[in-house]
């Protein structure tokens, strides 16, 4: 124990220098704008700046992209709740209450919440990752594609649920639209072109980030353009830093959605958004004040972003410990530690055992730096509230056409875009939540190569989808959301359970 705190120390302290200071300041704003900016993602910001850090020294080059995906996860949430865009998947959750506070003249103060809740997330797995990282790895081995096949669907499901306003079916109905998009193009196992009608761009699929631009940024422009009366949010600011005993209040909420966040970020592959998802999930059902969740819940939006921000450093457990990357963008930071001689796996807790604790600090300075941009830039990033919607429309989508273009450089992205915006336009008129379709879109992959791999395995035997342990939990877990949103079944439930309390109290 005492060997660990004196190697933390080291970890940290070896980081307190003035180019260490300079790096982090830099690295971390540039990766907020690009969190903010929407189509450009931590991933895209992460594997832009490798290609920077090949001649710096291997441990600042490190620093700089751990920063910059901190700052990237994180400033997702700005044009998520400024302009009801998330700037990044794993801020799509934080739009649901995040945006309804910024309409009710509350921008600034949602955006303190945001960065308190994102610092703590941090600051959550920062313990995990400093204390259980061996224990935690050693169980995301137990996933094999039986249960990384239910993963998919329970994220899916669970989405599809909380996000439909009207009914739960129009968010299952998003979903599995999203999934059907996600089977377009080459599939992984036999390389067969499967729905692509001859158009040869998209032999490679349906890439997210088009995906998601057209269905956030280009609708949004369309539903401003057809509303043109819409209120505008006000751009007044009561407060900006919360105050301690709103962020006490919800400590459990913090707690809760910091552990599960990590979690999801030692389960190799999964990403962000659903620890936002999850944690969001969970909040509500354990909430006194899930009514108001989706409406603007100071609760809601805590969860979502100490979510997302936990699964940062979760992901890093899988990635440093097994060289398997928990998230996309821990993906590329898992290449750049080969390229900069750091050979993460089993044998860094033997070989190298300090750099997991540098680690730790570089994702303490990383939060630091969230933390004080968050709260002094907030009046400024503000100010885009003053702008008429009508006008900040034409740069938004001057935004969305560039996210797309500038990752492969093809008009077809830009074409996508465009494709998805006008679908999720109409879908929004007709009620429909557009997270569950993006999210089906990135976890169709998932969900359909780790379904038949799993088929493979078995010799086209389906029953080790509910025979394992893991899969049969989460298959009944899913199965249970299901039936429990069906309106007779939920209604029954809630009867029955109220019938029981009496009972109870006079036992």
């Amino acid at each position: 124990m005492f060997e660990g705190l004196e190697l933390l120390g080291r970890g940290v302290g070896h980081f307190l220098t003035p180019i260490s200071i300079f790096n982090v300041a830099w690295a971390t704003l540039l990766g907020i704008v690009i969190g903010a900016l929407p189509g450009l993602t931590a991933t895209l910001g992460v594997a832009l700046l490798v290609t920077l850090t090949y001649k710096m020294a291997p441990d600042q080059a490190i620093l700089t992209l751990v920063c910059m995906y901190v700052g990237a996860i994180y400033g997702g949430s700005r044009s998520a709740i400024l302009l009801n865009i998330p700037g990044t998947p794993a801020s799509a959750a934080t739009t649901l209450d995040g945006y309804p506070l910024a309409l009710r003249g509350q921008a600034g103060y949602a955006m303190g919440i945001a960065t308190t809740s994102s610092a703590l997330g941090t600051m959550v797995g920062i313990v995990c990752l400093a204390i259980f990282a061996p224990l935690l790895a050693e169980l995301a081995l137990d996933f094999g594609s039986y249960e990384f096949f239910w993963l998919a669907v329970f994220g899916v499901v669970i989405s599809g649920q909380l996000t439909a306003t009207d009914t739960p079916l129009k968010g299952y109905i998003a979903g599995i639209l999203g999934l059907l998009a996600a089977m377009v193009g080459m599939e992984g196992i036999h390389a067969h072109q499967r729905f692509t009608f001859g158009i040869h761009q998209l032999g490679g699929g349906i890439d997210i980030i088009p995906a998601m631009v057209g269905a956030f940024g280009f609708a949004e422009i369309l539903t401003v353009m057809k509303n043109r009366s819409a209120v505008v949010i006000g751009s007044s600011i009561d407060r900006v830093v919360p105050r301690v005993a709103d962020v006490l209040k919800y400590w459990r909420t913090i707690i809760r959605s910091g552990v599960i966040g990590t979690f999801v970020g030692i389960i190799p592959g999964v990403g962000e958004d659903i620890g936002a998802w999850a944690s969001y999930a969970a909040a509500r059902r354990a909430s006194r004040e899930r009514e108001q969740f989706g409406k603007g819940s100071v609760e809601g939006l805590t969860a979502a972003e100490t979510g997302n921000s936990a699964v940062v450093p979760g992901a890093l457990i899988p990635a440093l410990t097994l060289a398997i990357p928990g998230s996309a963008p821990a993906a590329v930071l898992l290449a750049a530690l080969f390229i900069h001689g750091v050979r993460p796996g089993p044998m860094i807790m033997l070989e190298n055992p300090g750099f997991v604790y540098e680690m730790v600090g570089m994702l303490l300075l990383a939060t630091i730096a969230i933390t004080v941009y968050g709260l002094s830039l907030t009046r400024v990033l503000v100010k885009v509230l003053r702008i008429p919607r009508e006008r900040l429309m034409p740069v938004v989508f001057v935004l969305c056409v560039i996210g797309p273009y500038a990752i492969t450089q093809r008009m077809f992205d830009v074409y996508v875009m465009l494709f998805f915006g006008i679908v999720g336009f109409i879908l929004r008129e007709m009620k429909y939540p557009m997270a569950p379709l993006v999210l089906g879109i990135i976890l169709g992959d998932l969900l359909d190569t780790n379904l038949r791999r799993g088929l493979v395995v078995s010799d086209g035997d389906p029953s080790p989808f509910f025979t394992r342990p893991i899969s049969l939990l989460l298959f009944s877990v899913t199965a249970l959301t299901i039936i429990l949103s069906i309106p007779a079944v939920k209604n029954g439930a809630r009867r029955a359970f109220h019938h029981l309390l009496p009972g109870r109290s006079a036992g």
